[in-house]
């Protein structure tokens, strides 16, 4: 009977904290904010800014001062790719230069006088690429254009001095080519950029939005000389988990739907793919929210002033970006930042996303990504019960300000 009555008054107890926090969200204006127009608004800004995630035939200025055979098929050759389109042929760097300047261009590509007679030396031959960096995607193209046109043309190259050599055409060429292959993106075939980026930003999202709301309530409640973790008397003796959980609920509730909104509807606004299983997803959704409630109830903890949250996490929002692995191999990490990862939820969130949603992936697959969620989750909850017990053990010997 004792047992039935506790389990009763501890969820009574956390029946009123949750009342408690959901008034306290709902009347600060600045918290709503965050949650309701940036958790709605921010999935469907970042998609509008790399909406063009695919752009073709970029625009570049030529500078051939070899004018030789080779340098005259590569520019053909160049001009003949997707990513790339020979807008202007200039006979020197001051013309391209200014081209690129007038923005008639987005880019230049250059021949050393030299590359002909180098390569008929059989020696190294350099050509130059100049990319204008206001946006990404220009570089992209540049680089991957004439990129494609180099190892076509070394691997010609190769064939022609074999056959010099006295190796028949046949011969040269399976001494090349040893071992065929043929370059399939199945997930991403046109290399679209937004699809290679925002897989990954939307799950930072509700990691972000969640930090910043709950970091500005906590600030307002210290300003306020108020404690989010006071407990008054008549909860004595039940234990900080109801304060953790009460509070928890109400942010897991909300973030589940914002969650549903920016990995299911979002993406099918914007025809992203969604080859992930619904459920899969859900699952995976739940998971994540859960570890991120418990997240930002630790380290907003430290918190100390309403705007401390946005000084914070906006200059840790790139690095988490980084830390997914969506741009640059995790195994390639240098040690340091390879466990500093391990700190974030969305590190391991943002992986199982992509694999799911993007590739198809079963659960099985991202098995390890669920499993490193569960280990933080349990870790932040303890860390959050200590974070409140702490709070509160301060407040009784007067060292913070009381409720």
């Amino acid at each position: 009977m004792k047992g039935i009555e506790y389990a009763k008054q501890w969820l009574r107890d956390a029946l009123g904290i949750f009342n408690l926090e959901l008034r306290n969200i709902l009347h600060d204006g600045g918290v709503m904010i965050i949650f309701v127009v940036a958790g709605l608004l921010y999935p469907i800004l970042y998609n509008f800014v790399y909406k063009n995630g695919i752009l073709e035939d970029t625009p570049i200025a030529v500078v051939d001062d070899a004018a030789c055979s080779d340098t005259r098929r590569m520019i053909r050759e160049m001009d003949a790719t997707r990513e790339i389109d020979i807008a202007y042929r200039c006979t020197d760097m001051n013309e391209a230069k200014t081209l690129l300047q007038q923005r008639k261009v987005n880019g230049i590509v250059y021949f050393p006088s030299d590359f002909g007679d180098r390569l008929a030396a059989k020696e190294t031959a350099t050509f130059s690429i100049y990319a204008d960096m206001s946006s990404f995607l220009y570089y992209k193209n540049l680089l991957m254009g004439s990129e494609f046109v180099m190892l076509h043309e070394i691997n010609s190259i190769k064939v022609e001095r074999l056959s010099l050599d006295g190796l028949t055409d046949q011969e040269a060429d399976a001494t090349v080519n040893t071992v065929r292959y043929e370059d399939i993106n199945p997930y991403n075939r046109a290399f679209s950029y937004s699809i290679f980026l925002i897989s990954a930003i939307l799950m930072l999202i509700i990691q972000q939005v969640m930090f910043y709301g709950m970091g500005m309530s906590v600030g307002t409640m210290r300003e306020e000389n108020r404690s989010f973790a006071s407990l008054p008397d008549t909860y004595s003796g039940r234990g900080v988990g109801r304060v953790v959980l009460g509070r928890g609920a109400v942010y897991w509730l909300l973030f589940m739907a914002i969650g549903i909104y920016v990995g299911c509807i979002v993406p099918a606004m914007f025809g992203f793919p969604q080859r992930g299983n619904f459920r899969d997803i859900l699952l995976l959704l739940a998971l994540f929210v859960t570890v991120c409630v418990f997240f930002s109830m630790t380290w907003t903890t430290l918190v100390t002033r309403r705007e401390s949250a946005f000084l914070l996490f906006l200059f840790m929002s790139p690095v988490c970006v980084f830390l997914t692995g969506f741009s640059w191999p995790t195994t390639a990490f240098p040690a340091f930042w390879k466990y500093f990862s391990y700190l974030f939820p969305s590190t391991f969130g943002c992986q199982a996303f992509i694999n799911m949603n993007t590739a198809g992936a079963p659960l099985a697959v991202v098995a390890p990504q669920l499993r490193a969620l569960c280990i933080q989750g349990g870790v932040y909850y303890i860390l959050a019960c200590v974070a409140v017990y702490v709070e509160n053990f301060a407040l009784k010997k007067g060292l913070a300000h009381p409720l």
